[in-house]
């Protein structure tokens, strides 16, 4: 096979191809001849199935019909009903993004109005969703990657000649490896080092927000990381303890590609600088900047769930819904053209939740599984969902019988989506009395993004965003945007008060948790992962006295409010998942490696998945390196 596959392809197509390009793994072809474009009788298709590739055909852009023309076509073939928001142009690759409220009446039947849009512009025209509540951190990525279009296309060209350099998949073989930078028998700075002899991968790259010091960060200072020689990122999801220190790779150098899902890109972006925000606030000088975001985001590729593609020249990749979080993934690994399977599976939740469905358990092939145990030990069988939901609204019914308030210290993406759903439940069958729910934090920017990506979420969410009746946007809900509002809330009747952050460290939580507190008739409610070393663990674990900085000055804080932990509401899988998932999953792997979770945990189901399922499984410590083949 020749090294060379842009060259090889053009060899087996008439002269009308002007140009070749790589999108990432994808190859783009342009073409000056208009018939061509608009029917080659199934050649593309011909390539696509002999160099297993996505092979797309554009036109090139002498050809296309001016923007005001295009923007005229799109207009009248686009329905009223399509509620049309914004049209996009990248005329450097030849592409139309058509914006609307209903993505599906843009489309049209068989996709015959994109067709015909296609024909009649020449235009090659995607559709994306606006969404249902106006998200800036949307707008903005798509504005720096639309402002940037140029560069971005040298970038993924870049991205695809480096994958396809010396390009012979028959010769790749040799040893396969993987270290453990963070995230080793703990919860946070997830990252794990994968390496082949032609090829080093990034997993996550995240901060342990609870830490301490150098016990925040991943060990990014030993012999085998070298910033310069890295080939690839993958992010599971934008969780801070994944995504956390992906930025600052960016202020270090890094300017390869970053994978993952269009709506963790979007959400990574909004933490990270809302991290910076809080460093801001703290008075303590932030990692990166909004710069290095900005390069993040115009580094990114985005993959959709199922969608096979090459990130190295040994390395082929598919991304699986982790029913964890908003555009949560597993990546399944196949290394050296089918020499080795890995399956890394970031948080993940193997249950249908309100938001979400189950993780996959279904892979082409597997032999070494990368699981998490944030709840993995014997203690850590979770209540059904049902009950816990219930738990939540009986606590909140005994509170505002007590003329108290509530305080959910919630993470903004995922957790507090889930528990605003049981709320809104419970209110319309009245199981609820009707209270105000303040919304504070990012968790509304973040529903924004939520509404923009519906074909993430499970059925019934999706169709309630499909037929108008968004439970986002329920006018139970009232946001709380400024110390004013925050201020209305602190001083106010009986109210349920959802805030990030999840563990009590930094944001608005933080400022209800000082004013709550030391009343007995209020209550704080833990519905997510607490960890070692937060506020919120502290808290959690019955500490009775808090002191806090605030404006400079120290500030004794009285913990008197009834503290309630609900672990069943969880975004992370139970105990009873993990083993039902290391069961299930088809093929069985031959060893599964344990992270994630703190050590007692990790070590008691590595113990319990060997008892039940005879599987090799392995518990490394931070720093460990191990051989998968």
């Amino acid at each position: 096979m020749s090294t060379d596959i842009l060259k090889d392809i053009q060899k087996e197509l008439p002269k009308v191809i002007v140009s070749a390009n790589f999108e990432g793994a994808n190859i783009v072809l342009y073409t000056d001849d208009i018939d061509f474009f608009r029917d080659n009788e199934g050649k593309i298709k011909e390539l696509v199935n002999k160099y297993k590739k996505r092979i797309e055909l554009r036109a090139d852009s002498k050809l296309l019909k001016s923007q005001e023309e295009t923007e005229q076509i799109i207009k009248g073939e686009i329905p009223e009903d399509a509620k049309l928001t914004e049209i996009l142009f990248d005329p450097q690759r030849s592409i139309v993004v058509i914006e609307s409220k209903r993505p599906g009446s843009v489309i049209g039947k068989s996709g015959l109005i994109l067709k015909k849009i296609r024909e009649k512009s020449l235009w090659v025209p995607q559709v994306q969703r606006s969404p249902a509540i106006k998200s800036k951190i949307t707008e903005s990525i798509r504005a720096v990657l639309y402002a940037n279009n140029n560069a971005r296309k040298k970038f993924l060209n870049s991205v695809g000649k480096k994958i396809y350099k010396e390009w012979n998949p028959e010769k790749i073989e040799g040893w396969i490896r993987i270290s453990f930078l963070g995230g080793g028998r703990q919860v946070g700075r997830s990252c794990i080092l994968l390496q082949t002899p032609q090829t080093k991968i990034l997993l996550d790259c995240g901060i342990n927000v609870a830490g301490r010091g150098k016990e925040k960060f991943p060990y990014l200072d030993v012999s085998e990381f070298k910033i310069n020689e890295l080939d690839a990122i993958i992010l599971s999801h934008a969780h801070l303890d994944h995504s956390g220190l992906i930025p600052y790779l960016f202020k270090m150098g890094y300017r390869g590609p970053v994978y993952m899902t269009a709506p963790t890109r979007d959400i990574a972006a909004l933490l990270a600088l809302d991290f910076i925000g809080v460093a801001y606030k703290q008075a303590s000088a932030p990692l990166f900047s909004s710069v290095d975001v900005k390069e993040m985001v115009k580094h990114t590729i985005c993959l959709n769930f199922n969608e096979v593609t090459d990130i190295a020249q040994d390395v082929r990749i598919t991304l699986y819904n982790s029913g964890h979080a908003l555009g949560s993934s597993m990546t399944h690994f196949n290394i050296g053209n089918g020499a080795h399977n890995l399956l890394y599976t970031g948080d993940m939740k193997f249950q249908r939740t309100k938001l979400l469905d189950r993780a996959i358990s279904n892979f082409p092939r597997l032999e070494t599984a990368i699981i998490e145990s944030t709840y993995g030990s014997r203690r850590d069988v979770l209540p059904p969902r049902k009950e816990s939901e219930e738990e939540l609204i009986k606590a909140i019914k005994e509170t505002i019988e007590k003329g108290g308030k509530i305080l959910v210290p919630e993470l903004g993406l995922g957790r507090a989506q889930e528990t605003m759903l049981v709320l809104e439940e419970a209110m319309k069958q009245n199981k609820l009395p009707k209270i105000p729910i303040y919304i504070d934090g990012m968790i509304w920017d973040i529903n924004g993004i939520h509404t923009a990506y519906p074909d993430f979420l499970n059925s019934n969410v999706r169709n309630e965003i499909f037929q108008d009746n968004n439970p986002f946007v329920s006018d139970i809900f009232q946001r709380v945007g400024s110390p004013a509002e925050r201020k209305k809330v602190i001083e106010g009747g009986p109210c349920v008060v959802l805030a990030t952050s999840g563990m009590l460290v930094g944001g608005a939580s933080v400022e209800y948790f000082r004013h709550f507190a030391s009343n007995p008739n209020n209550r704080i409610c833990f519905v997510c992962y607490q960890g070692i070393g937060s506020l919120g663990r502290q808290v959690q674990e019955g500490v009775k006295n808090v002191q806090m900085n605030v404006d400079g000055k120290e500030e004794m804080i009285e913990v008197n409010f009834d503290t309630t932990t609900i672990t069943g509401l969880t975004a992370h899988a139970g105990r009873n998942e993990l083993l039902e998932f290391a069961n299930r999953s088809q093929p069985r792997p031959n060893r599964i490696i344990i992270n994630h979770g703190e050590q007692g945990k990790c070590l008691d189901l590595a113990s319990s998945i060997y008892k039940l399922h005879h599987i090799e499984t392995n518990v490394p410590r931070n720093l460990e390196t191990i051989r998968l083949r």
